[in-house]
């Protein structure tokens, strides 16, 4: 069986990419097609041995702004050739799901979401652009034109699969397809005990964009006075430096080493953020730490309040500060924590998806020999 990955972006290493280099241990022969490719932050040992770039991330487009290429980027994701593949999964929140393979192959969709700025959060997109008026309507108009490119490229693939219960919606939603829901795997290590006197310090971080919502944290935490700490970097760092108060502290990007060692030593980790999946939340939980989260997408999937933390119904500085005068760290069991983590482990994950490539390839051949057998 010859399989192919197709990446949106390999520019950046988050959790869409952690997936990719899961599947890349089941099936490490596979070469990887996407859009742009940044080694340099990606790390070496994840690095993929054999990567196809396309058109736009080679010189002379590579030197343009990637954000001034989004026109070309359909067309650029059709343009690879996977005619010699048996199988491709397309791990995809945007364009990789657009691919053209021929008609012998099988094209999975693992979806991280439905292309969030031109279905879920299309209207908050264009009002966060710091655009004339003038192209900001223009700009919607183009976004108009993709919506529609999305909805046709999605109708390409023959199996969807979804991170969370949640995206599985939204794909049913606005791509009218069914799919099954493989939750994203989560590195489960020994459970490091970490006496509670030492947990003084609340943790938050991630790729500092503003979705993740880290102002709030540090907002709530600027209003009780509680020790914080953000680890990650990112677009957002800036701003949310200046409105920092003196208990909250920078850590910049650290290792998955030094961020399991802070998950443990943290009171809680905070999760203010509407996450598709969110699986930094599932790590603090593997490292025995509780949640205070956001009650809406991945995190009401993952979170047992009560028993592995809590969920707030608002986006608000009033409840987040309440709630972290009233949390009470020692009513929650690591050994809950990392339970309700299990379920999300690695194992469970190379499992999942072993079986689905297994059976959709077997069925797509038997489909062929059928087809063979009433031409013959």
């Amino acid at each position: 069986m010859r399989l192919a990955f197709v990446h949106d972006h390999l520019n950046q290493y988050g959790g869409a990419e952690k997936v990719l280099s899961v599947m890349r241990e089941i099936y490490p022969e596979a070469p990887v097609y996407t859009l742009s490719y940044s080694p340099e932050k990606i790390p070496e040992a994840l690095r993929p041995a054999r990567v196809i770039v396309s058109k736009l991330g080679l010189r002379p487009w590579s030197i343009i702004p990637f954000k001034f290429l989004l026109p070309f980027m359909p067309a650029a994701t059709e343009e690879y050739d996977l005619s010699q593949f048996d199988v491709v999964i397309s791990n995809c929140s945007a364009f990789a799901k657009g691919v053209v393979v021929a008609p012998k192959t099988v094209h999975i969709c693992y979806c991280h979401t439905p292309t969030r700025y031109l279905w879920s959060d299309r209207k908050s997109y264009l009002e966060e652009q710091k655009l004339p008026k003038v192209l900001k309507v223009i700009l919607g108009w183009y976004l108009h034109w993709l919506r529609i490119w999305d909805f046709q490229a999605a109708d390409r693939v023959d199996f969807f699969v979804a991170n969370s219960e949640t995206v599985r919606q939204r794909i049913n939603r606005y791509y009218k397809k069914d799919s099954v829901v493989i939750f994203p795997p989560v590195e489960i290590g020994a459970l490091l005990v970490v006496d509670q006197s030492e947990r003084d310090f609340f943790l938050a971080g991630g790729r500092l964009v503003p979705y993740k919502r880290i102002d709030l944290a540090i907002m709530a935490c600027n209003r009780v006075g509680a020790k914080l700490k953000i680890f990650g970097t990112g677009p957002a760092y800036a701003d949310l430096k200046k409105l920092a108060g003196p208990t909250v502290e920078f850590l910049g990007r650290i290792s998955e080493s030094e961020k399991f060692r802070l998950f443990a030593q943290a009171k809680a980790y905070l999760h203010p953020q509407e996450e598709d999946f969110g699986m930094t939340a599932v790590e603090a939980m593997a490292a025995g730490t509780p949640v205070l989260a956001y009650g809406v997408g991945g995190a009401s999937e993952t979170v047992m309040p009560g028993i592995t933390g809590e969920l707030f119904s608002t986006q608000t500085n009033e409840e987040w500060a309440t709630g972290l005068v009233r949390f009470d760290p020692s009513k929650y069991s690591p050994i809950a924590c990392k339970a309700q983590a299990d379920k999300f482990s690695t194992k469970n994950f190379k499992e999942a998806i072993i079986k689905i490539v297994t059976e959709k390839f077997t069925d797509k051949q038997n489909r062929l020999v059928e087809a063979g057998r009433l031409v013959g």
